[in-house]
Parts: structure tokens; C-alpha cells; sequence
């Protein structure tokens, strides 16, 4: 009752566009100055927000996108575009990390939507749902969404720890690799989704 490669190439394509280890410093950034039990809060409210929407596109995908008129390949090249900048931002080290705003609940926004839950992520679950035609590759594609939600949560929960132990460089090295990565995830999937269109045609 479980696809292991299912579940691998979701969770690694998760993980690569939704980056743990490059949300770090942007958590701490925006959480800065808060008491640790806060910083604590805020993860878990960050992830439930993240899960949360998530969740509602991989049950409604089709329907919101049906009732949008957008179809699969274009979000699938549209979602590839927005891929490609960010990983470019990634591999160029320019990034914009949000600042601080003590008045609003950062763990919301931007931190759970878009930051967590951005366009890659969300496309990407479409995607692995539509393509999940038996119970048990459903069970992988669900257990990859719960895995890589819970990995984020542990990653912010300890964020302080992590940052003790790689440093300013190991986040930056990671950040690049990541970069590259999601930069082929993005190029494929606006191969992927131009060749729908072709076919389709």
C-alpha cells in the first residue's frame, strides 16, 4: 500500500522547491526579536498555513483551475516560469528576504503563503494528485505532502540550532544547490507542459 518512488520524487521535488534549509534565515529574519516560544508558535502556524492551502489544491486543483478557465500545461508552464526566477534568484544570491513587521503575523504571510506555499509547490501537487490512479500511489503522493510539512516545521522549530551547526556558508551552499536543482525541475516542467499543449493540439 505504498509507491516508494512516488513518494521519493514528490518529497525530493517538494523539498527542492519548497527549500527547508533556505527558509531558515528568512524565518529567523522575520521572526527576529520575539521571544523563542513565539518563534516556536509561528513555525507550527507557518506549516498548518502551508499544509492547509496545500491540501485544498490538491482536492480542488481541477476544479478551481476549470472554474478559472486555466488549464493543466498552463499552469505547468506558468509555474515553470516562476520556477526558473526564483532559482535564478537562488543561484545569483538575490533574493529578497522579507523584512520584519511586528504588526502582522508574518507566519501567515508571507511565511505560509507564499513563501511555503508558492505557485512550484502548489502546481506540483496538482500535478502529482491528477497523475495518482490507484489508492496506493494516492497514499505515496499524501505521504510525501505530510513528510516534507513536517520536515519544515523541525527545520524553523530549530532553526537556531541549524544555523549553529552549518553557519552563514553551509546556507548559502545549500541555498546554490537548491538553486540548480529547482532550475532543472523548472525547465522540465516547461517542457513538460508545452508538449501537453502540442499533443493536445
Amino acid at each position: 500500500m505504498f509507491d516508494v518512488a512516488v513518494f521519493g520524487s514528490l518529497f525530493l521535488t517538494l523539498f527542492v522547491i519548497m527549500d527547508p534549509p533556505g527558509i531558515t534565515p528568512i524565518f529567523l529574519a522575520l521572526t527576529s526579536g520575539r521571544p523563542a516560544k513565539v518563534q516556536k508558535q509561528m513555525a507550527f502556524q507557518a506549516v498548518c498555513v502551508a499544509g492547509g492551502v496545500i491540501t485544498v489544491f490538491g482536492l480542488l486543483g481541477h476544479q478551481i483551475l476549470d472554474y478559472l478557465h486555466v488549464s493543466v500545461p498552463a499552469l505547468m508552464i506558468a509555474g515553470g516560469l516562476l520556477l526558473l526566477l526564483i532559482a535564478l534568484d537562488l543561484l545569483t544570491g538575490k533574493t529578497d528576504e522579507p523584512k520584519q513587521t511586528k504588526d502582522v503575523n508574518v507566519a501567515l504571510v508571507p511565511l505560509g503563503m507564499p513563501l511555503l506555499a508558492g505557485p512550484g509547490a502548489i502546481v506540483s501537487v496538482i500535478l502529482a494528485v491528477q497523475k495518482a490512479d490507484s489508492v496506493t500511489t494516492q497514499v505515496s503522493v499524501w505521504a510525501a505532502i505530510l513528510a516534507i510539512h513536517v520536515v519544515l516545521w523541525l527545520v524553523m522549530r530549530y532553526s537556531l540550532l541549524i544555523i549553529r551547526v552549518i553557519k552563514d556558508g553551509g546556507v548559502v551552499l545549500v541555498t546554490r544547490l537548491a538553486g540548480m536543482m529547482l532550475s532543472a525541475i523548472a525547465v522540465q516542467q516547461i517542457i513538460n507542459g508545452v508538449t501537453q499543449v502540442i499533443q493536445s493540439a
